[in-house]
Order: structure tokens, then sequence, then C-alpha cells
């Protein structure tokens, strides 16, 4: 079963065998290989239950098409992108739904470098040749295991001083999720950390919650082990471990703009300055704190396959997006969730409390988050939120309409999946921001 909607704009996702099954997976796998002919690829795998048999089929489909696989098991994604920059391998398949509920599976595809694969990069190329299964004649490449745990280790320590960090008590909550696997020989190496291991058991049926921090309902765990546990912050990961959410010592939770800004700053005072890419949803903070930091902020259009493009265009230092993707330059231009880990170690292990570093933020930027509306006809509401508001402020179409008045702004973005209208507005004060957000939204739902 290989279902044409479940390629979207950055990677593969859909339900396990209803939309997507073996049969597909090995027809990505080859399809993969006959678009871009590498000679050798990495594949890995999330800890769902479909995981191996679909991570088979890739392998499978890919050595049929005449490329060498390293099968480097079961990993968190980031490590399948260290894996492709670190041994110089000409792309990779992560065997992955993500954050998605449990009865899905997908893949994230990157080529040389870790560069991603998307729908404006081969994606849909992808897809064509997979739907037609019409394959070519090719020699069969082989499969191997590969090891890559204790390099990726210590790649990833290499982003901290060990040596600064400080005894702090530290709650985690791996969601089941690939985390649970990736981090252990990561603390091992961490002594001086107190973790509260939370839900550290892989486990693809996700018992506890689902894998996704974005939802306040699968925050609500965190927060409130935080708070009983007095620990110095929390922090929580996706499914897939390339994402983490931090909530401060007060246990509120710190949004993915305030974190962006925190490690701009760290980042930044290292190098002396350099460019950093932040998306369109971002709140004022985080250009702010760049420029304060002596660094250029470069704003982009939202999505992984974006982002990770426009730091190679830019030479750009880091990259942060709200939903809590964290890029970095030596890190192959790759997300994680492991390094911003361990730079909220270091952070506060230099700086003091979390919700005192925050706090100027905190009473400056007043923000909504990101709210979804169903919307019966998504460009007819655009642009008659542009007729409206266009007026009020300069206007923006790198990502769906942005517009920026002096004390508010905001960003109305289409789903690439469904007929929903997202967003995101922040305002200079408390009143204003929900002022205009009920007004917003009263225009978006009318």
């Amino acid at each position: 079963m290989l279902d044409p909607k479940v390629f979207k704009a950055y990677d593969i996702r859909g339900l396990y065998e209803a939309e997507l099954d073996e049969e597909g997976a090995y027809a990505i796998g080859r399809a993969y290989v006959e678009q871009f002919a590498p000679a050798t690829i990495a594949v890995g795998r999330d800890m769902r239950v479909s995981g191996p048999s679909m991570a088979e089929a890739v392998r499978r489909g890919a050595a049929d098409g005449g490329a060498d696989v390293l099968d480097i098991g079961m990993v968190g994604t980031e490590m399948l992108y260290f894996a492709v920059g670190e041994l110089g391998l000409d792309g990779g398949i992560a065997v992955t739904a993500s954050h998605n509920p449990k009865q899905y599976t997908g893949m994230k595809i990157v080529r040389a470098g870790a560069l991603p694969v998307g729908g404006e990069s081969g994606l849909l190329d992808v897809r064509d040749r997979a739907v037609a299964a019409d394959w070519g004649d090719a020699a069969s490449g082989s499969i191997r295991r590969e090891d890559i745990w204790s390099r990726f280790v210590d790649r990833v320590l290499s982003f901290v001083d060990v040596s600064s960090l400080r005894p702090l008590r530290v709650v985690i909550d791996a969601a089941n999720g690939m985390a649970g696997a990736m981090l252990p020989p990561v603390l091992e190496k961490l002594p001086m950390l107190d973790v509260v291991r939370c839900y550290f058991e892989p486990d693809g049926t996700f018992p506890n919650h689902e894998p996704n921090p974005l939802l306040p309902e699968n925050r609500e765990f965190i927060v409130r082990k935080t708070r009983e546990e007095g620990a110095d912050f929390g922090v929580a990961f996706d499914g897939d471990a390339d994402r983490c959410f931090f909530v401060d010592d007060s246990g509120e939770f710190v949004p993915g703009d305030f974190t962006t800004a925190l490690f701009a700053e760290t980042i930044l005072g290292r190098e002396g300055g350099g460019k950093v890419i932040y998306d369109v949803r971002a709140s004022w903070a985080v250009p702010e704190a760049i420029r304060a930091a002596g660094g250029e902020p470069l704003v982009n259009r939202v999505g992984h396959a974006f982002i990770k493009q426009r730091m190679r265009e830019e030479h750009a230092v880091f990259g942060g997006e709200v939903s809590a993707h964290y890029y970095f330059r030596d890190f192959s231009q790759a997300d994680s969730g492991t390094i911003p880990f361990l730079l909220m170690c270091e952070l506060v292990s230099r700086r003091g409390k979390l919700s005192e570093v925050l706090a100027p933020f905190r009473a400056k930027y007043f923000i909504t988050g990101e709210i979804n509306t169903p919307v019966a006809d998504v460009p007819a509401k655009l642009q008659e939120l542009e007729e409206v508001y266009g007026s009020q402020g300069e206007v923006s179409h790198l990502d769906g309409l942005s517009v920026v008045a002096d004390d508010w702004h905001f960003n109305v973005r289409p789903s690439n999946t469904e007929p929903l209208l997202r967003l995101n507005l922040e305002a200079l004060s408390e009143e204003l921001m929900e002022q205009k957000r009920d007004e917003v939204l009263g225009l978006i739902r009318a």
C-alpha cells in the first residue's frame, strides 16, 4: 500500500497499512535510490511497532536499487542525520512518524550532508517513481550494520563545556520515545546531573501519553513533575527525539521562541557573531536577542527543509523554530534534541534560575502560541485578513500572511495537510495581545 497523500511538504507520514505498508516502504527506498543514485546510504528507525519491518523493507528497496546500505538500527532521527554527515554518506532514511500517534508510520529523507528531501527538493519525484514502481535494472547493493553510538555521544557533548556543569536536578519525559534510548549513554558522561527519568522505556504503543509536547494535554505531566521534584528545569521530548520542550523551575512552559533567543545568545557569544535563522511565527524576542548578541537575524518560512537549506546558503551558525526544532551549523546544519538539552544544562549552570533568565522576555513579549482554526476556504480567508489588516502594518507573504504593526504583529499560515489556518500573534502588552487575538480570531472564524 502506498497512498500518494503520505508525501507531505517535509517528510512522509501516514496510517500504517491503511496508507503505507512494507510494500510501499520498499517502493520508497528503491525510488529514492533511482532518483538520486546514491552510492551509500544509512537507514535507521524509531521504536514504533511497525518500525522493524518497515525499515527492513526500505533497506531491501534501496539495496535492490543499487545502493550500499548501512543499517544503524533503532536510533533517534538526529543520529541518522549525524551518521550521514559524519560518515560522508550520500544520504539516509529515518523510518519514523515523529510525534504522531501510534497508528502512524513515516520517513524523513536526506541527501549528502544531511540535506533534507522535501516537497520542493525531490520528494515529489520520489513519490512519482514509487507509485509507478517501474524499476530499472541495477546490480544489488549490500546491507550491513554500523554502530555510530560512541561517535554520536562524543559529538553532542562537544557542544558544551562539561566542566562548567554544576549539580542540577532535571526531570526528563522521554514519552516512551527515542529519547529513552538515546539519552542514557549521554547521561552516563554527566554524573553531576540528578536526572528524574520518566517513561524512558521505548514503546511504540505510547502507553502513557502521545509523544507530542506541543499539545498542552501532553505537557501536563512534565509541568506537574517538575514542580513536584523541585527541579531546576524539566524537558519533554517528542517521539523521534529531534525536538525537546522546556519547563522552567517554577513549572512554567518555555515557548520555543524564547528558547531560540536564549540559545542564540549562547552560540553567538561563542562565535563572536554570525547569522541566525528563525521562522516567521517567532516572537520579537528572537531577532532582538540576536542583534543584541552581535548576530544577524534572518527570518525564514516554516519547515525543517527550508530552514536547513537557508542555513547552508547563509552559512548560519544556528537556527530555531517556534515548534522546538533547533539547528546547528556544526551538526550538519541539522536539528537535534540532545544538543539543546545539553545547552540548557550549561545555561542554567552558568546563569542561574531559568525563570529569572526568562523574566525579561516574559515581561516584554506577550504571545498567543499557535491557535488552529478550521476554515472552509483558506485562500479567501487569507485575502479577507489582508484586506482588513493590510493597512495597519507592513505586509509579508513569505509564509502565509504576516502583518507587522508598531506594537503588535501576527502570522497566519495555512496547514499543509488540512483546511486549517494557524495563527501566531504577539503584542507588547498582555491587554493588547488579548484584544488583537480575539479580534483576528473573530474574523478567521466568522
